[in-house]
């Protein structure tokens, strides 16, 4: 008998590695894999729907799925996440708090992008900076001229100016136009290099560490998606899916564990693995509904309350119904 051939688009990740080189199967099926760029995965997967299975965007698939359009329906394997205070840079010769960023300008290169809806929700939350102080400016890291890739409705108040053609937000960062960048990415190394620009928080580490103790948050950035069109036609693939990334995601954390030979290029492994899992604890990069609830229910809220689903999505409408049953037994 024939297996259901998919294409398989993912990140190139370690927890992906297993299913990439074939130590992993999804049973029943015959992937063609494919390791993606982000930028190029998600545009590809929102605009041409050019793959079976793919990593996507947590805000773009939420923008789609409360629109009613989604292609794609998710299952809640986590590939991206990060806790996104180093995504927030600033001039430090002007801006000393967060608080300082009311009423400044601030660089995007998509207002929606996911690590932007959990950087402004830290502001928000903790700081008291809402959407609305901030002037924000939309234009590429490293390109000029980078374009929304789904159409926005934004609140009231909140205003969103585009950079000057010709420049980068990394260029108006660096000549002092902009106050700010926050981005999955970090500004150009040319940026870097100017002595006034850095980090927002001095220690972004102490303080994520501090935002998970009170909060119980560790931001998602990218769940996987399967085409409705092939779910409808064989029920079964979601969970199939599902079971594939997370026992690679099992075989990625037992190598990182061995340490006889360290499995990563970086030092200190063993500290750093520890430190995860007194953080976090030890599923520290869990899978599955129930155990991301909060997180879940907390980027749901401020992707609604930022304007960007024009509906509040439930939590029950997030991914396949399957996926739910699974945590019930």
């Amino acid at each position: 008998m024939s297996k259901l051939q998919l294409s398989v688009a993912m990140g190139d990740y370690d927890r992906n590695r297993a299913l990439f080189d074939g130590r992993v199967q999804i049973d029943g099926c015959d992937p063609i894999c494919m390791l993606l760029s982000p930028e190029e995965m998600f545009f590809r997967a929102m605009r041409t729907m050019d793959f079976d299975v793919t990593e996507l965007s947590f805000s773009s698939y939420l923008v789609r799925l409360a629109r009613g359009d989604s292609p794609y329906v998710a299952v809640p394997v986590f590939l991206s996440r990060a806790f996104r205070h180093t995504s927030i840079y600033v001039r430090k010769d002007r801006i000393r708090q967060p608080q300082d960023l009311k009423g400044r300008r601030v660089g995007v290169p998509e207002y929606q992008l996911t690590a932007n809806v959990w950087a402004r929700a830290i502001l928000q939350d903790d700081f008291g900076v809402h959407p609305k102080d901030i002037q924000w400016v939309r234009g590429g890291i490293d390109t000029p001229g980078r374009p929304e890739k789904i159409k926005l409705v934004l609140p009231e108040g909140v205003n969103i100016d585009d950079a000057p053609i010709d420049k980068t937000i990394s260029e108006l960062l660096l000549e002092g136009q902009i106050d700010g960048f926050i981005a999955p990415r970090p500004p150009s190394p040319k940026a870097l290099s100017n002595p006034n620009i850095g980090w927002l928080f001095d220690d972004p580490t102490a303080v994520a560490k501090d935002y998970y103790k009170r909060t119980g948050i560790f931001p998602i950035m990218h769940v996987v998606g399967i085409r409705k069109t092939i779910v409808e036609q064989h029920p079964w693939l979601p969970m199939a899916v599902m079971k594939a990334f997370s026992a690679s995601k099992a075989m990625a954390l037992d190598l990182l564990a061995d340490t006889s030979a360290t499995k990563v290029t970086l030092p200190f492994v063993e500290e750093q693995l520890k430190a995860a899992r007194e953080t976090l604890g030890a599923d520290f990069w869990s899978y599955g509904v129930q155990p991301n609830l909060q997180t879940l229910e907390a980027f749901v809220r401020h992707h609604f309350s930022q304007g960007l689903s024009s509906r509040l999505v439930s939590i029950d409408e997030l991914f396949h119904p399957a996926c739910y049953e699974s945590y019930k037994i």
